[in-house]
């Protein structure tokens, strides 16, 4: 009973999430993800948003059915997220779900769609195996995995000169498969690790773990965690003088929202990684512009936000193509056909269900490069999808044929 209190209280928040319990006439899009927590602000509000961009865009019905977007908070609890997308399903009669954020959640949420039959798009979230053992005719994961942040700036770190690493990692399934995936690269490009420090997620105080890493003596420091872990971790080594005596941190899931948090003075010359940057071309600006309209305040979207868009509208697309909501005809109509929007030209949804969106390797840029308050990073190079994502021989996913 308290779960289920819980998980009722997590899903009023929004008032979307109250809606009619007849699904005539409604087509019910769940989005579901950290909402309150460590997560919140790269996720949250945010993927909301952008779901109802993408709703507007395909005109507010599929199907000649009113499209309703119902929201719910994860709150970083597996089995609340597998509560309620279970009462999505069997109550409120969702169509699909869009889930990110922490990969535990997510996976939660997936075992759910699957029992159930159901579509599920996944934008936020890194575990890897997503596409791997866990992949399904029904689950599509846009934005980045663990192995793609890996084969982004790991080997370009390395290629750099970055030999010698120490990392400073989330003690849980993403930041442990972040760390593995990128000792990988490394070690496949002559470079050795040095040691790590893991912590818990959500950790206030980093002093213990900042000290090991600077007293290794490695090149590099690699941040394997994420949302406001990876802020107070980069914070708190400037304070010890990390990253001016010659050791350099890398961001491996840095979002742009964490340079604004962090400032540039704080942020300059970080690397990371992002399959879309909001300064990017005159699309890429038109489109931040009508998201930053529902964000009093300056809040910037990031890759997560502007996958959820692009997750939505590919899927509404492939479901109107079909004539459709099955998850089996919609999975493989998704496949099928090329993802195009205001910044996705032509990618492939594999077999395995990973979305090949290119990714940018990115560098922090200093307060007297930027030229506003948005101006904030360099794109250094940009990866082919099809490049830096794990090779579906390599996945064991049952759908492949190895």
């Amino acid at each position: 009973m308290r779960l289920l209190a819980t998980m009722a209280a997590a899903c009023v928040v929004w008032s979307s999430c109250v809606v009619a319990q007849g699904s005539d006439g409604v087509f019910k899009i769940g989005v579901i993800n950290d909402q309150s927590g460590v997560y919140s602000y790269v996720t949250g509000r945010g993927s909301v948003e952008a779901t109802r961009l993408a709703v507007e865009d395909a005109g507010g019905k599929v199907l000649g059915k009113r499209i309703e977007v119902l929201v719910g908070d994860d709150q970083n609890k597996p089995d609340i997220a597998a509560a309620i997308v279970r009462k999505w399903m069997d109550v409120d009669g969702v169509n699909v779900i869009l889930a990110g954020g922490g990969s535990a959640t997510t996976v939660a949420a997936i075992t759910v769609a699957k029992e159930k039959n159901k579509t599920i798009l996944v934008a936020g979230a890194g575990s890897s195996d997503i596409t791997g053992k866990l992949c399904a005719p029904n689950v599509t994961h846009w934005v980045f995995d663990t192995y793609g942040l890996a084969a982004s700036v790991g080997k370009a770190v390395v290629a750099q000169g970055g030999k010698s690493w120490f990392f400073v990692t989330a003690d849980y399934s993403f930041g442990l498969a972040l760390e593995r995936d990128t000792a990988r690269f490394i070690q496949a490009g002559g470079g050795k690790l040095l040691g790590d420090a893991k912590h818990p997620l959500n950790s206030p105080d980093f002093a213990s773990y900042l000290l090991q890493a600077k007293a290794s003596g490695a090149q590099v420091v690699g941040f394997a965690n994420a949302g406001g872990d990876m802020v107070n971790s980069i914070k708190q080594a400037r304070e010890f003088g990390i990253g001016q005596g010659g050791q350099r941190l890398v961001g491996l899931l840095l979002y742009v929202n964490d340079i604004q948090a962090l400032g540039l003075p704080t942020a300059d010359g970080i690397l990371g990684v992002a399959s879309f940057y909001h300064d990017l071309n005159d699309a890429t600006r038109a489109w931040t512009k009508r998201y930053m309209e529902r964000f009093p305040g300056g809040n910037i979207p990031n890759m997560t936000h502007a996958g959820a868009y692009a997750a939505i509208n590919h899927y509404l697309k492939a479901v109107t193509t079909a004539g459709s909501d099955d998850a089996a005809i919609v999975g493989k109509t998704m496949r099928q056909m090329p993802v195009n929007d205001f910044y996705d030209k032509d990618v492939r949804i594999r077999a395995d269900g990973r979305v090949l969106q290119n990714m940018m390797l990115w560098q922090a840029k200093s307060p007297q490069e930027s030229k506003g308050p948005y101006d904030l990073l360099t794109i250094r190079q940009t990866l082919p999808g099809a490049d830096v994502y794990r090779p579906e021989s390599e996945g064991a996913c049952p759908l492949v044929a190895n």
